[in-house]
C-alpha cells in the first residue's frame, strides 16, 4: 500500500519531528475489552503502512503487553518511526489470582508500583527496552503524576520523589543522548504547571482537557507551552467516547450537560456535512503548541475509519460557527480560512 503524506511537526526545540497523526498503544492491550494479539500487531502495522512516523505506548498498558506488542513490530520497521514510552510505574510478577487487572483484559502478570525517584525512573526506563527489544526509544513520559491519579495526599510523596531525583534522571538521560525527549503523560493540565516548575521539558501528552468539547487547558498551559517552546501530544480526542457515538465522558457516564454540549456541537457539524468525529480529531491541531494527536485504535478496520475522518475536509465556517454560538473557550486559535490542518 501507497503511504499518506502527512504534515509533520517537530517536538518543542528537539530535532524530532512526528506526523500530526499518532497511534496510541492502551487500546491495543486490551483496556477494557480483549485485542487479539495478532490483530493489535497488524493495527501498529497499518499505522506504519499508512505513513504514520509515531507510536506511543507505556508499561502500564496490559501491565507489560503494549510494548511487547509494539515493539515486535517497529524492530523490523524501515525507517524506525518515533517512539514513547513512560515512566513512574515498575512491574512486578504476581500470580494471576493475585493480580490487580484493573480494567486490562487479560494483562500480563505483574502489578504496577510507583515509582517516580531517581532510581525508579532509570529501572523503568531499562525494563521497558527489554520488554520492547529495542536499543533505544526517543520520547520519556512521567506516567500519571498528579491529584487525579493520586489523590492529594498520595500525590505529595511522589512528586517528592519526581522533584528529589526523577526529573534529574530524565535530564541525564535526555542531555546525554539517550533519549531525544521528556515530558508527563497525564490527564490534567494543573500538573503540568507544576511541572514548569521543576525545569524545562520538550513535550507533554495530555489526554482530554483539549479537545473539541473541552479547552480548559487553554490558558495557562498552553499559552505557557508556547512561551517555554514545548509542543503537546493531544491523547483522548474523543473524551472517552463521547465524541464518536458513545456515551461515556471522561471514563463515566456523561452529564446531561455534557449531552446537551456535545449535541450542540453535533449540529453545527451537521450543518456543514461533516461528521462530528472527523472535526473532534482535527480539532486539537489549531492549536499552534499541539503537534500531534494520539487515538488508539484497536483494529486496521478501526484506524481506516480514523484515517477518513483525518481525510474529511473541514470548511472553516465550521470553527467559526462553533465560536460564535459558544461552543469553543473565548481565544481558542483557529486555522486561518485558507489551510488544512491534517
Amino acid at each position: 500500500m501507497s503511504k499518506r503524506s502527512f504534515e509533520k511537526r517537530r517536538v518543542g526545540t528537539t530535532g524530532l519531528e512526528v506526523t500530526t497523526l499518532g497511534l496510541g498503544g492502551a487500546s491495543l492491550a486490551g483496556i477494557f475489552s480483549a485485542v487479539p494479539e495478532d490483530q493489535a500487531r497488524a493495527t501498529v502495522r497499518h499505522a506504519l503502512e499508512s505513513g504514520i512516523t509515531y507510536v506511543d505506548t507505556a508499561p502500564q498498558y496490559g501491565l507489560g503487553r503494549s510494548e511487547h506488542l509494539v515493539g515486535e513490530v517497529v524492530r523490523g520497521a524501515h525507517p524506525r518511526p518515533v517512539i514513547s514510552t513512560k515512566v513512574g510505574r515498575l512491574l512486578r510478577p504476581v500470580s494471576p489470582e493475585r493480580q490487580d487487572k484493573g480494567n486490562w483484559i487479560d494483562p500480563l502478570p505483574f502489578d504496577q508500583h510507583y515509582d517516580y525517584s531517581y532510581d525508579g525512573v532509570m529501572r523503568s526506563f531499562e525494563d521497558s527496552l527489554q520488554r520492547l527489544g529495542l536499543e533505544r526509544v526517543d520520547i520519556l513520559y512521567v506516567h500519571d503524576i498528579g491529584v487525579a491519579t493520586h489523590g492529594v495526599e498520595g500525590n505529595r510523596p511522589l512528586w517528592k520523589q519526581l522533584e528529589g531525583g526523577g526529573y534529574r534522571a530524565l535530564r541525564e538521560l535526555r542531555d546525554g543522548g539517550v533519549i531525544k525527549a521528556i515530558g508527563l503523560g497525564v490527564n490534567e493540565w494543573e500538573v503540568l504547571m507544576d511541572a514548569f516548575a521543576l525545569g524545562d521539558w520538550d513535550v507533554f501528552l495530555l489526554a482530554g482537557r483539549y479537545t473539541l468539547l473541552e479547552q480548559t487547558a487553554l490558558d495557562p498551559f498552553l499559552s505557557t507551552c508556547l512561551d517555554r517552546r514545548a509542543s503537546v501530544v493531544i491523547g483522548g480526542p474523543f473524551n472517552s467516547g463521547i465524541l464518536v457515538g458513545g456515551d461515556t465522558f471522561n471514563y463515566a457516564k456523561a452529564s446531561e450537560d455534557v449531552v446537551r454540549k456535545v449535541r450542540a456541537i453535533e449540529a453545527v457539524c451537521r450543518e456543514f456535512g461533516v461528521a462530528l468525529p472527523a472535526a473532534a480529531l482535527q480539532f486539537p491541531l489549531t492549536h499552534p503548541a499541539v503537534c500531534n494527536v494520539l487515538p488508539g485504535p484497536r483494529s486496521p478496520e478501526e484506524l481506516d475509519g480514523i484515517l477518513a475522518w483525518w481525510d474529511a475536509p473541514i470548511p472553516h465556517e465550521l470553527w467559526t460557527t462553533l465560536a460564535e454560538r459558544g461552543l469553543l473557550a473565548e481565544g481558542t486559535p483557529l486555522p486561518p480560512a485558507s489551510s488544512t490542518i491534517s
